[in-house]
């Protein structure tokens, strides 16, 4: 008699073999979706090198080889396959040290005493053994780590309708399993009752079958906006569920050097707008210090009149740690105006601005050193390139972005997907000759065009946008408020482009 590890080891093996070989017979967007994938859990998880990566269902490896790519090959994969066959292919397609290939034939089996940072499982879950397998995968959890899950989207009215008709004529239109038919009250309940914390659900992915493959350009760039349209986004082909298992009180973060440029050491201003931003001045500032100290010249905490203690906090920190300076603004308020006055002040040889909410996305801001090293005089984080992750981002704001970035591209003549993101960095000369003309938000309009329309080399990477939690506070960021002046900066600069006068001006 089977146990019921055994059991369920057979159950995941069905599903790994017929998840597999739909890919091969009928998915003909396989190799861009992993990759789209394995980017994406890069940047949801902010993964680190070191980390231990456990996917399972691995089945010949399309997905594993994605993830190698992804995180740099700096991180430890354990592959776990369910059949013979699918070890010996994917060990030797992948011939990587860093890439563990597992056979099992009972689950957990042999990583029963195991724990990994992250567990990725592509259409692997079914609705007769969910709760136990999710519960298995909690223990092979570290606290604070993540999971997350690719599964076929059993809301999207076409596959129902298609599987009413193959009932009434035998067809080969084989998805990649038995989708989960749980409702998103229910995926939220049963997460919780095993105890994942931080759990959502959301449409991902609209190529599937039937969509031709010349649809997959216009399909990339609607993405963003298809995946977050209210109700329209219930036809994507699939659903990303991702959690955490929840970490101790005060466990200290992870944190890695990630400085590979000595290029870069001791040559970096960091220049921070903050308007009462007592919550998240410290955490974002000791994040940097952690992770990017080697290159890091100074600091510069800009507080634009903020009515809480983030001067306070600023100068505590200064003690401490001597590359920090405080500027303190005098009224009237604007970030363009800390922008300017942050840019006049640093020194360094590269100079990077951000906004003080983004200490989550700190191991990101690795991609805009890696692109100043190779050679871009301006690297911006793009929230808008395929390979990026929004969470709890306004729909209308979406909106909004690429209707601005899409008439910016026709009236400028150039092609960039988020120019407006306050995440840049330059090198010292390109900065210098910025002139800020907006006072408020608008500005960040400015440093993304400006550097095109001088002719650098601005280079965009990808990047995740993370919305603000309470305990961080809250944006000042008003689009109504805001949103007109980003106009009237395009507009400005298309009419100096017309007439022939420099993009820039002294007037601000």
């Amino acid at each position: 008699m089977k146990s019921s590890e055994e059991d369920l080891s057979l159950r995941l093996a069905e599903q790994e073999n017929r998840r597999t070989v739909y890919w091969n017979r009928f998915d003909s967007f396989v190799d861009f979706r992993m990759n789209w994938r394995a980017s994406m859990m890069r940047h949801l998880f902010h993964i680190l090198p070191g980390q231990k990566i456990l996917e399972i269902g691995a089945g010949n490896g399309k997905f594993t080889r994605s993830l190698v790519k992804a995180t740099r090959r700096e991180c430890k994969i354990t592959a776990v396959v369910f059949s013979p066959e699918y070890q010996d292919q994917v060990e030797k397609e992948l011939n990587n040290k860093d890439v563990t290939v597992v056979y099992l034939d009972s689950f957990p089996g042999l990583l029963a005493d195991e724990k990994y940072d992250y567990v990725i499982i592509n259409h692997m879950l079914e609705d007769h053994f969910r709760n136990e397998f999710l519960y298995i995968i909690k223990q092979l959890i570290k606290p604070g780590g993540g999971l997350l899950l690719f599964e076929p989207n059993p809301w999207n009215c076409y596959f129902r309708v298609r599987k009413f008709f193959r009932r009434l004529i035998p067809i080969t239109w084989e998805r990649p399993g038995n989708p989960i038919l749980m409702n998103k009250l229910e995926v939220f309940s049963v997460l919780s009752e095993i105890g994942y914390t931080q759990i959502n659900v959301l449409p991902y992915d609209f190529l599937y079958s039937p969509i031709p493959r010349f649809l997959l350009w216009p399909a990339q760039n609607l993405s963003i906006i298809m995946e977050n349209f209210p109700y329209f986004r219930n036809l994507a082909g699939s659903l990303y569920i991702w959690s955490r298992n929840p970490s101790f009180q005060n466990e200290r973060q992870i944190t890695v050097d990630l400085c590979d440029y000595q290029m870069l050491f001791g040559k970096v201003s960091f220049v921070i707008p903050c308007h009462n931003e007592e919550m998240n001045v410290a955490p974002l500032i000791n994040g940097l210090i952690a992770f990017y100290g080697k290159y890091i010249f100074e600091i510069l905490i800009v507080d634009d009149n903020s009515k809480d203690r983030t001067a306070d906090v600023t100068e505590k920190l200064s003690k401490i740690h001597k590359c920090i300076r405080l500027i303190k603004r005098v009224p009237p308020n604007g970030v363009g105006r800390a922008l300017r006055e942050g840019l006049k002040e640093a020194k360094g040889e590269y100079i990077l601005i951000m906004d003080s909410d983004f200490q989550h996305i700190i191991p990101e801001m690795r991609d805009l050193f890696d692109a100043i090293a190779d050679g871009a005089d301006v690297a911006i984080g793009s929230r808008f390139s395929r390979e990026s992750v929004l969470v709890n981002y306004a729909f209308t704001k979406i909106l909004a972005n690429r209707a601005f970035h899409i008439i910016a591209n026709i009236l400028l003549g150039r092609h960039f997907r988020d120019i407006s993101n306050n995440l840049k960095i330059f090198r010292r000369d390109v900065a210098k000759k910025l002139v800020i003309e907006s006072d408020d938000f608008a500005a960040n309009v400015e440093t993304g065009l400006k550097p095109i329309l001088l002719g650098y080399r601005v280079v965009e990477v990808p990047i995740s946008w993370v919305n603000r939690s309470i305990d961080m506070g809250f944006s000042t960021f008003r689009i109504f408020k805001t949103g007109p002046n980003y106009w009237r900066i395009l507009l400005r600069l298309v009419w100096r482009g017309i007439t022939k006068q420099p993009c820039q001006s002294k007037t601000g």
